[in-house]
Formats: structure tokens, sequence, C-alpha cells
């Protein structure tokens, strides 16, 4: 999503050279690009506490009302980055890495 949010009416855009043509980008362009990595960094973490907390056999209901709270967290962070709303943005990811801890933290008690 982040990607085609990028890379919505381009110019000149370079498919032999996407990675570059995407690092010379400014405004919302290069914000959604930087929305993805961020999004790429903490899967990771994410898909990690999850397993945790499966294997420690936590409550699969609380597990998946965390995972829903998450993922709608993301896509809060991906509007609130690509529209520029830094201090939302910087809530909504708080918000996720604390759902990220709960599931670490159900797998240990």
């Amino acid at each position: 999503m982040c990607t085609a949010i990028a890379k919505w009416g381009f110019e000149n855009f370079d498919n032999h050279n996407p990675r570059q043509w995407l690092s010379e980008q400014t405004g919302f362009r290069a914000r959604a690009n930087a929305a993805q990595a961020n999004c790429f960094e903490a899967f990771p973490f994410f898909a990690t506490s999850v397993l945790c907390a499966i294997v420690a056999k936590s409550d699969l209901d609380q597990l998946s009302l965390v995972c829903m709270l998450f993922v709608a967290l993301r896509l809060l962070y991906v509007v609130f980055y690509i529209t520029d709303k830094a201090s939302l943005r910087t809530g909504a990811w708080i918000s996720g890495f604390a759902c990220i801890l709960i599931n670490f933290f159900s797998a240990i008690y």
C-alpha cells in the first residue's frame, strides 16, 4: 500500500533503479516510503511476540484482540506518517509497541 502511494502520479520513474528513485523523493512520497520501511522493521518483533504468546499458551482471546489492535494502530501509523501528523504518528507507534510488549508479557505470566 505504501509503495503504491509513494509511486502515485509519479514522474520520471526509473523501474530499472526504483530504490534510488524513491530515495530522491520528497513530501508524501518520501514519507510513504519511510512508513513502509518502518512497517518492515516492526513486523519481526510483532511476529516474535505472537509466537511467544502462542507457545506459552496465553489467552487466545486476549492475543487476538491485541493483534487486531496492533494492525489497526499500524494502519493509523501509516496514515499519520503520510499526512505528516508527527505527534499522532508517534502515539500510534508507541501504542503499537505496547501491543508487542503485552504479547511478550502475556507469554511470561
